[in-house]
């Protein structure tokens, strides 16, 4: 069965290994279920319902006009409609968006409600443009996707890169073309118009109640530890919220352009005023809280010696 995926899929070898590692653990329990076999599950399982790539045209502040592609991949929608996030990120292809929804179909059925699985975006980067540009970007993806959008048919999400702007610029469009105030289509929306609470939090909270709950186990817990997270971004900062609130002390995170150590404990207020207020970078947060912390530009945030390493920035960490 993987060699036919590897051969319907040359290349993609993100995909690959996601596809690889789902049927390593499925293996055992195909092998009690003849049926899987005889009707294709697991082969209908890895190939997309839906794929669909498209061009995205538009305007930056100067004039000049750019292309970036477009992905939507609709996986599977037998548990209900597609659901999954938008990355806009400069590495973004087919392969990943593959990977990545693949992996999102397993991900929503394990929440026990009726949710298929998707993931879309664009190798467009916001890092650096101006709210107008990511606006008119967004305006024009979205000019193309709403078509294959819908609260019963498929919602998509935040991912890297597009957060409550790129989110709130996307639902206008989609409400002024469609003539609907659709709030079930796009998830990730500001509480005001139409957003469900502690959608930000949900992520990095869940990341760090999942972990305290394997610590559990052992009849351990986060008090006392250290703890690195890798990224800045909406996941990572609401991780370093709820390990400090369960006692740890946080003294790294990341982003593309390095890592920031604070052996005295990552200052929250001080992250969140660069990465949500200001857009900036963590070399920000050097500059603001002075000598106790040092930025890092090479090798991984996982050098730092620490009690507990929590990965919030992107796949295969």
């Amino acid at each position: 069965m993987f060699d036919i995926v590897l051969a319907r899929n040359p290349g993609e070898s993100e995909f690959h290994q996601a596809v690889y590692e789902v049927m390593q653990s499925l293996a055992p329990l195909a092998g009690e279920r003849p049926e899987y076999a005889q009707w294709s599950i697991l082969q209908r399982v890895c190939e997309p319902e839906r794929q669909i790539i498209f061009r995205v045209p538009w305007v930056t502040d100067d004039g000049q006009v750019e292309i970036n592609r477009g992905f939507r991949v609709e996986f599977n929608s037998a548990l209900g409609p597609y659901k999954g996030g938008l990355r806009f990120h400069p590495s973004v292809n087919l392969s990943i968006i593959k990977f990545l929804g693949f992996e999102q179909t397993f991900k929503n059925a394990l929440t026990g409600m009726p949710i298929g699985g998707g993931k879309g975006g664009s190798d467009f980067d916001p890092k650096g443009r101006s709210d107008n540009e990511v606006m008119r970007f967004c305006q024009s993806f979205m000019t193309e996707l709403y078509r294959h959008l819908g609260e019963y048919t498929d919602v998509p999400a935040g991912d890297i890169g597009v957060g409550a702007r790129e989110i709130g610029y996307l639902f206008g469009q989609y409400k002024r073309i469609t003539n609907r105030y659709e709030s079930g289509v796009l998830t990730g929306k500001g509480v005001s118009w139409g957003g469900s609470r502690a959608r930000t939090e949900a992520t990095g909270y869940g990341t760090v109640h999942f972990a305290d709950a394997m610590l559990g186990v052992r009849g351990e817990d986060f008090g006392g530890r250290t703890v690195v997270v890798s990224g800045s971004g909406n996941v990572a900062i609401y991780a370093v919220e709820k390990a400090q609130e369960l006692g740890a002390t946080v003294i790294a995170v990341s982003d593309s352009s390095g890592y920031v150590v604070d052996r005295g404990g990552i200052d929250l207020d001080v992250l969140k005023e660069i990465k949500e207020i200001r857009r900036g970078r963590v070399s920000d947060y050097v500059d603001a809280v002075g000598e106790r912390a040092r930025l890092i530009t090479g090798g991984s945030v996982f050098d730092v010696p620490c009690d507990i390493a929590l990965q919030c920035a992107t796949q295969n960490e």
